[in-house]
């Protein structure tokens, strides 16, 4: 006597844990890509150190100032302008908003004293009071 055999075919499953491993690995990754782009917006400048330095927000202005062969370099965020440029550039920038502005200041280590009160000047005449001086933490 034959037995008959029924076969039970089991419907296809997805697992979830590969899944869910895969999603927080590329959740991770991305953070790790952020945090490392969001050092600063403004030019590569070799800053000061300094043993009490603070990160301040990104949501400000960044003014970079940097040395090329005795020649002083200004950017405003990532653009290069002249010293009158900047002055009425940054005129512009704080007439949308209130007292509250404030100005992220990247200078080169090589940047004379003489030459960063020159840029200071322009960005006081613009009417920025805030201005934040940028270094580096002391290792």
């Amino acid at each position: 006597m034959r037995l008959k055999r029924v076969l039970r075919i089991k419907p296809a499953r997805i697992e979830m844990l590969p899944l869910i491993d895969i999603v927080f690995l590329l959740l991770v990754f991305f953070i790790y890509a952020m945090l490392s782009m969001a050092v600063h917006r403004g030019m590569n400048v070799d800053l000061p150190v300094s043993a009490r330095s603070v990160q301040s927000p990104e949501s400000k202005l960044s003014v970079s100032v940097s040395v090329d062969e005795g020649q002083v370099h200004l950017f405003l965020d990532r653009e290069q302008v002249s010293a009158q440029e900047l002055e009425g550039r940054l005129r512009a920038w704080k007439l949308g908003r209130d007292d509250s502005a404030e100005v992220l200041l990247f200078a080169d280590r090589e940047v004379s004293y003489q030459q960063l009160y020159q840029v200071l000047d322009r960005i006081s005449a613009a009417g920025v009071a805030a201005i934040s001086l940028q270094a580096e933490p002391k290792r």
